[in-house]
């Protein structure tokens, strides 16, 4: 029989209405903004989906050669590697690094494989105050609960059970207004990252040509975990690697509108190494631990092809079935959350953490196919689920995976075996299709008292189907004429939405998109940019900023604000309301601004002000990303720049009740002021 607390979980979340509609919320705003999104693809979306299948494949076939490649271009980048076998060494590893650095206060930013390892009780048994910075996973860390979504942890709360949390856990008087709760959280863990002796982050991809760790995230915490503290630990699955910079930039077309509807995160960040010499910001250790927690295990079982999924969540946003659940019903024999519930979770969780206790969850499934048709690397979910479930019933049917447990309901077998009895004789199939229908015509009215769904574990919230009048056999026999409907028009599926070729210039785009996104963008002459810049600082009563020293902004405009009574500091300062920097390049595809890090350029002048100001030149505007990652690279191989930020608009979050709120833990307001070549 399938696990009592599973059963529980699914009549729990079937009889939570607040659950159900919030469910039903996230699903249609998720699935609205990724249509939107791909909308705007270069190239067709079949097309991009086919490719990264192909180069998915490719890394997780060559998995050894890469890793390699990957782990001695990061250490020669100045990344100290750590390799952990399963969850107790990488946990020991993190221990370890922070006894020998002394540290009492970590700050976490969003990393699923810290969920899978449950990194968060090993290091407070030591002793240590651990903090999520993200504000989803901040509001479950507070109720002490795992999170509900790989994407939005927080999804199955209301606003005004997120403010009776923080009323309850941090004192402030209640409130239900979204961006009042935001506006909490950022000023209470914007002490936590001033603070912090170690960040703690995850990683969505690792390139394996340049040993670049690339970061996403929407709030600025990801940046803040890696820039401000002194020690940065990044945990990666051994499977998160691409093999160069144009891979990257597929995937990085693909995930983002995937997961929340954006052409590109609000922040992607490119780390090579710690600070160098001459920066004045950024951590002075970066460890990087490649996790395999049975990763291996799974890429030499027929399970393989779950190892190509990149953490977007798209599946579970499409599954009928976690819409109807949530992710706190995903839980295994023993009552255990996994970390990665909805179709892939059903496939990985089985895989990396035992067939035995997980192995009930491929059951969780219609097999409609949605998952696979959501999916941005086109991975097979449904046939995944087909094979853990077989491998549920016939021990050693995976090879490394073996399971003593039969997780199909006795009923269940009992009636496919029945079914196959019936099928394999045309008059027995004939006779039982007469006798089910009858049964059907009788039990109809009833069903809904029956509570049939108790009998499997399965089923909860499902209408009885309504039986037909008459045989299939006997309506749509051969020659015999049927009646004439309205044909439908076909479907349109996502995964063959065109591209609709942009006519605009770069800078006319940029502008768009850079507009689209919130951020406020100004073409001017470079004799106005200063006075331009002054006449906006003036406007919002700042007198003091942060900035960028001159050598890396347009001739004379840090000495025009000073002769003009604006105090300039190149130091980070939390204080200050303005940060001034310029710009590597701009991407006029997504609205992009290239921070680079370096000498005389702090990453933090673009991050902790409330006002980020940026000076770009028209010249340097670019269509794509792919286009400016040769200047990154340049500036890597020369050692000028540790790491690489792209900005896309103001940081924002949708964590609460899915309403999207401006201003989380990076800056507010964003300004471009482009000058015209």
């Amino acid at each position: 029989m399938p696990p009592k607390t599973f059963q529980t979980q699914i009549r729990r979340a079937q009889a939570n209405p607040i659950l159900q509609s919030a469910l039903d919320g996230n699903a249609e705003r998720r699935r609205t903004a990724r249509e939107q999104a791909y909308a705007s693809l270069p190239e067709d979306l079949q097309t991009l989906r086919q490719r990264a299948h192909v180069r998915r494949a490719e890394v997780i076939a060559n998995l050894e050669r890469y890793l390699d490649q990957f782990v001695a271009n990061a250490q020669s980048n100045g990344l100290i590697i750590h390799r952990a076998a399963n969850g107790e060494e990488a946990v020991q590893i993190v221990r370890q690094i922070a006894r020998d650095q002394q540290a009492r206060l970590i700050s976490k930013s969003k990393t699923m494989v810290g969920e899978e390892i449950h990194i968060n009780p090993a290091l407070q048994d030591d002793g240590l105050q651990v903090v999520e910075t993200d504000l989803g996973e901040y509001i479950v860390q507070l109720r002490e609960e795992p999170p509900a979504h790989i994407i939005t942890p927080a999804v199955h709360l209301t606003r005004a059970e997120v403010g009776r949390t923080f009323e309850d856990k941090l004192g402030v008087p209640f409130s239900d207004d979204i961006p009042t709760l935001t506006a909490i959280a950022r000023r209470i863990l914007r002490q936590t990252f001033l603070e912090t002796d170690i960040g703690i982050s995850g990683v969505n991809f690792g390139v394996a040509e340049n040993g670049a760790l690339c970061l996403l995230t929407n709030e600025g915490n990801g940046r803040m975990v890696t820039t401000l503290p002194r020690i940065h630990i990044a945990l990666m699955g051994i499977e998160r690697l691409v093999p160069n910079l144009n891979d990257l930039a597929l995937m990085l077309s693909l995930l983002p509108r995937s997961a929340t509807g954006q052409k590109l995160t609000v922040y992607a960040s490119l780390i090579f190494g710690p600070r160098r010499p001459p920066e004045i910001d950024g951590p002075e250790q970066r460890h990087l631990i490649l996790v395999d927690n049975g990763r291996m295990h799974v890429r030499a079982s027929p399970l393989a092809e779950a190892l190509y999924c990149i953490r977007c969540g798209a599946c579970l946003n499409a599954c009928p079935v976690f819409r109807e659940l949530g992710g706190h019903a995903y839980v295994g024999a023993s009552g255990r959350y996994t970390p990665y519930p909805g179709p892939i979770g059903s496939v990985i969780s089985p895989g990396l953490f035992g067939i035995d206790e997980f192995g009930h969850l491929a059951r969780a499934s219609s097999l409609c196919g949605a998952c696979k048709e959501a999916c941005p690397v086109d991975i097979d979910l449904p046939g995944l689920l087909l094979r853990v479930r077989a491998a549920s019933e016939s021990p050693g049917s995976l090879p490394n995976m073996p399971s003593n447990a039969r997780h199909a309901p006795r009923p269940l077998r009992w009636g496919l075996k029945l079914f196959s009895w019936m099928a394999t004789s045309p008059r027995r199939f004939a006779a039982a299709q007469r006798l089910a229908g009858l049964f059907s015509r009788l039990l109809a009215p009833i069903a809904p008292w029956l509570h049939l769904p108790a009998l499997t574990g399965w089923g909860y919230n499902r209408d009885f189907p309504r039986p037909a009048l008459r045989p299939f056999h006997s309506q749509f026999s051969p020659g015999r004429p049927t009646p004439e409907e309205p044909k439908p028009a076909p479907p349109q599926s996502n995964n063959h939405l065109t591209p609709q070729a942009p006519t605009a210039s770069p800078l006319e785009r940029f502008q768009a998109e850079w507009e689209a996104l919130g951020g406020n963008f100004s073409l001017c002459a470079p004799s106005q940019v200063a006075g331009r810049i002054l006449e906006l600082l003036r406007s919002e009563g700042i007198h003091a900023i942060q900035a960028w020293q001159d050598e890396s902004l347009p001739d004379g405009l840090l000495e025009t604000l000073q002769t003009n009574g604006i105090q300039v500091s190149h130091q980070p300062d939390p204080a200050l309301q303005a940060g001034l920097t310029g710009a590597l390049a701009g991407i006029a595809e997504t609205g992009t601004l290239v921070i680079p890090a370096g000498l005389g350029r702090p990453l933090t002048a673009s991050l902790l002000p409330e006002m980020h100001i940026a000076v770009l030149r028209s010249s340097d505007l670019l269509t794509n990303l792919q286009q400016a990652y040769p200047a990154i690279e340049d500036l890597r191989q020369s050692g000028q720049a540790s790491s690489i930020a792209l900005v896309s608009g103001p940081s924002r979050t949708a964590d609460i009740e899915m309403t999207l709120t401006i201003g989380v833990h990076g800056p507010r307001q964003v300004h471009v002021f482009c000058l015209e070549s």
